[in-house]
């Protein structure tokens, strides 16, 4: 159902009309919508149906214990022309201090009169809810895919990375949106490893008494308890960061353990207390579109046999987290464990490329430290932000 049932709102410049999502086959059409505008695009991923209703469904995602969303959609000659969601993170207002809303989902035909009238839409609802800026695109929490791709076109978004065609930052910036922060993704093209970097790593091994092991998949439920100790730790400082709940990351655990490959998630422990991770995944996008965005059809499994046929092809990988709890960072722990994860990306097959990412465009000592290991700054997301 719908993701939330407050008072209708409209937005209606230049003819478009925004309406807010109230019935089942509205909300099917919010979602079929980006696979009708942006199907025959090569770099076009399309996601599985049955996780975006997911995401939006207020009973099954955990993100509604605490926020709420409304969705809108434009329609033009009876079909949907462009769709948005509106949100509403009251754990983010408190841990940041801030008056922001959200839009996120945003998916439009090259039209600024119906781009306007939704997020206008978005913002009124944000507005009456008493928030000052708009912030977006983003999935209703920086956990999920955030940012609109403003350069590096191309090639397809590597998994859990978001898709939009080369026309949307210009829609955005027409509508009265500007930059609020820019997320950078790396890639690295796995050559030989340089040998310094296995000395130093063995070297702080040593000096730190630390053990460096990968997932283990029969304990999955401890360990992602792990991981979120280290996540916690390592990002609370970072710029638009809030710890996700338990119950949010367990459900994120889920949605991820059938894509884990565990011998390229390594945890590095000091007397058996987790202070380092680095999570990589192999890049499931590399095999969706065989699924066409659905695991059955006719009540078979056709999509999901696609679908694993299609992931034992799967060469290229996805470094999503390197984390350091404060404490110990900068002191070569960073090094040990891209050694490792490198060693294991490599020795697991996948030489079609890593990614990395992302970073914020300001993290200079990060940013520093990829540039100094052989990576290349390929594309860049933008956070854009509108006053209310």
């Amino acid at each position: 159902m719908p993701a939330s049932s407050s008072p209708r709102q409209t937005a209606e410049p230049l003819g478009a009309v925004a309406e807010p999502v109230r019935t089942r086959r509205a909300l099917r059409d919010f979602v079929e919508l980006p696979y009708r505008l942006h199907g025959a695009d090569p770099c076009f991923v399309p996601p599985l149906r049955g996780d975006c209703r997911r995401l939006l469904d207020r009973r099954r995602n955990p993100f509604f214990a605490y926020g709420a969303a409304e969705l809108f959609t434009v329609r033009r000659a009876g079909r949907v022309a462009g769709r948005v969601v509106a949100v509403d993170n009251p754990r983010h207002n408190a841990a940041h201090q801030a008056r922001d809303g959200f839009f996120g989902q945003f998916a439009c035909v090259d039209d600024e009169p119906v781009a306007e009238a939704l997020l206008s839409a978005a913002a009124d609802w944000l507005r009456a809810r008493g928030l000052g800026t708009m912030l977006g695109p983003v999935d209703l929490t920086t956990h999920g895919e955030c940012g609109l791709q403003v350069d590096g076109f191309g090639s397809p978004p590597m998994v859990m990375m978001p898709y939009n065609p080369a026309y949307y930052p210009g829609l955005l910036e027409s509508c009265g949106l500007g930059k609020a922060k820019d997320l950078w993704t790396w890639s690295h093209e796995l050559g030989p490893l340089d040998e310094r970097l296995a000395r130093i790593a063995g070297q702080v091994r040593r000096r730190h008494g630390l053990t460096v092991r990968t997932l283990d998949m029969t304990d999955f439920d401890a360990e992602a308890l792990r991981i979120k100790h280290v996540y916690d730790r390592a990002w609370q400082h970072n710029w638009g960061f809030t710890p996700m709940t338990e119950a949010e990351f367990a459900a994120l655990a889920r949605r991820l353990r059938g894509i884990i490959d565990p011998a390229l998630i390594h945890l590095a422990e000091i007397a058996g207390e987790p202070v380092a991770v680095a999570l990589v995944l192999p890049d499931a996008n590399q095999a969706l579109p065989a699924a066409r965005g659905r695991l059955s059809s006719f009540g078979l499994p056709i999509g999901l046999i696609r679908l694993v046929l299609a992931a034992r092809r799967i060469d290229r990988t996805r470094a999503v987290l390197f984390g350091v709890v404060p404490r110990l960072q900068g002191r070569g722990i960073e090094t040990l464990l891209f050694t490792r994860a490198y060693e294991s990306i490599k020795a697991r097959g996948y030489t079609g490329g890593l990614e990395l990412g992302w970073t914020l465009e300001d993290n200079e000592a990060v940013n520093r430290y990829l540039v100094a290991g052989g990576c290349t700054h390929t594309k860049t997301y933008r956070i854009y932000q509108r006053a209310l």
